[in-house]
């Protein structure tokens, strides 16, 4: 999307220097980060992370909790 790691940092309400880690591999990128980057460019968790080719986003469905 030619964003800075700031612009996509500001995005995700991280710092840049926080970003920076995880696109370099020195912290994992939490599942929430990875929820919300998934969110942000309309795609899946598994595109993002290479388990599909498939770009386009999963339906969204909201499953009641039971308890």
């Amino acid at each position: 999307m030619d964003m800075t790691q700031t612009e996509i940092a500001s995005v995700l309400n991280i710092s840049q220097r926080t970003y920076s880690r995880y696109e370099n591999d020195e912290h994992a990128i939490p599942i929430e980060i990875l929820s919300a980057l998934a969110d942000f460019h309309h795609t899946s968790v598994d595109y993002l992370i290479g388990w599909t080719d498939v770009k386009k986003s999963y339906p969204r469905t909201h499953k009641s909790r039971k308890g």
